[in-house]
């Protein structure tokens, strides 16, 4: 959604991001990364995310076929 232009999505953002993942002072700043109405996180988690090539599962998608991160899972279900 995007907030810059619409003070109701900026109000919902502010609304839905969860406590513990909230600023001590002040309102949670962009971006927050939600999947329709589930919270992901922020920016720093989507890069950490990134590094690990997690990103799928951090936006609470199915990593495709052939990515690295359906590869990497694969070989994590095998070792376990």
């Amino acid at each position: 959604k995007d907030i810059a232009a619409n003070e109701e999505n900026r109000k919902w953002m502010r609304e839905n991001v969860p406590e513990n993942s909230r600023p001590a002072t002040g309102y949670p700043l962009p971006p927050q990364i939600f999947n329709e109405s589930q919270y992901r996180g922020d920016y720093d988690a989507f890069f950490e995310a990134r590094e690990n090539n997690a990103v799928y599962a951090f936006l609470g998608l199915t990593a495709p076929p052939g990515s690295k991160e359906a590869e990497a899972q694969a070989k994590q279900k095998q070792q376990e």
